[in-house]
């Protein structure tokens, strides 16, 4: 079997059509799969979804989607912002179906599975960092039966052995933020025993990305702008050099 796994798109329609065409170069996969946060940030957040759609990629929610299909939690204030905006972009249809997204995916059966989730196992919005000491993935993979485990909101590629587990992040196809401004994106294939990992970094055209940003009307276009090009989180650079 062999997975592809995207993550973190941010309503980049042109970096995500840029990872399909390499996934494509690369010979395809059996299976695409979403790891959730398709919309947020960027202004193309339906074509994002349908694109998903278009290639029969099997999804699960990310913190942002779930922000968004979640109207019900939302104060005036981001009524009235970008979670609005991204709403009206999509309309109740997508509103709805990012509503209805699973929170993991599993792809084979027992220990030798692939699991697929957007932050951890347990949350959506906890990231899972290249450092992160014992007790914390003790925690966060308690009562999990799958030793492979794929996953982005971290926008930062990696592939971590810890005892008996594989943590696999396929970072960000949309919002490259490790200081590669190239979008991202892994392969996963079932090999015996196990599953081997190919990351994938591919360009795209971020002028047009900005120039999309900025015709747009999303609000805060020029933060939107600013952590595009920055392409880097401001926390890490002493622990990323």
């Amino acid at each position: 079997m062999r997975v592809a796994a995207f993550s973190d798109i941010h309503g980049n329609i042109r970096a995500f059509d840029a990872c399909l065409a390499d996934l494509r170069e690369q010979g395809g996969a059996d299976t695409i799969v979403g790891a959730g946060d398709y919309c947020m940030d960027g202004p193309a957040p339906a074509a994002v979804l349908e694109r998903l759609a278009d290639v029969g990629a099997l999804c699960v929610r990310g913190n942002t989607d779930r922000y968004i299909s979640d109207v019900a939690a939302l104060t005036d204030d981001e009524e009235d912002g970008h979670l609005a905006w991204q709403r009206r972009a999509l309309g109740e249809t997508w509103v709805a179906w990012l509503r209805e997204l699973p929170a993991s995916l599993t792809f084979g059966s027992g220990h030798d599975a692939l699991l697929v989730v957007h932050a951890n196992p347990k949350t959506d919005d906890e990231h899972i960092w290249p450092d992160a000491d014992d007790a914390f993935l003790e925690r966060v993979t308690a009562g999990v039966q799958e030793r492979t485990i794929a996953f982005g909101h971290l926008h930062l590629p990696y592939v971590r052995a810890w005892r008996d587990r594989l943590f696999v992040n396929v970072a960000s196809a949309g919002l490259p933020k490790d200081g590669d401004a190239r979008a991202g994106y892994a392969i996963l294939t079932q090999r015996s025993g196990g599953w081997q990992v190919k990351h994938r970094r591919v360009a795209f055209d971020v002028d047009r990305v900005i120039d999309d940003i900025e015709k747009s009307g999303m609000p805060d276009r020029e933060k939107r702008v600013r952590v595009l090009r920055r392409h880097r989180y401001k926390s890490i650079d002493e622990r990323i050099p």
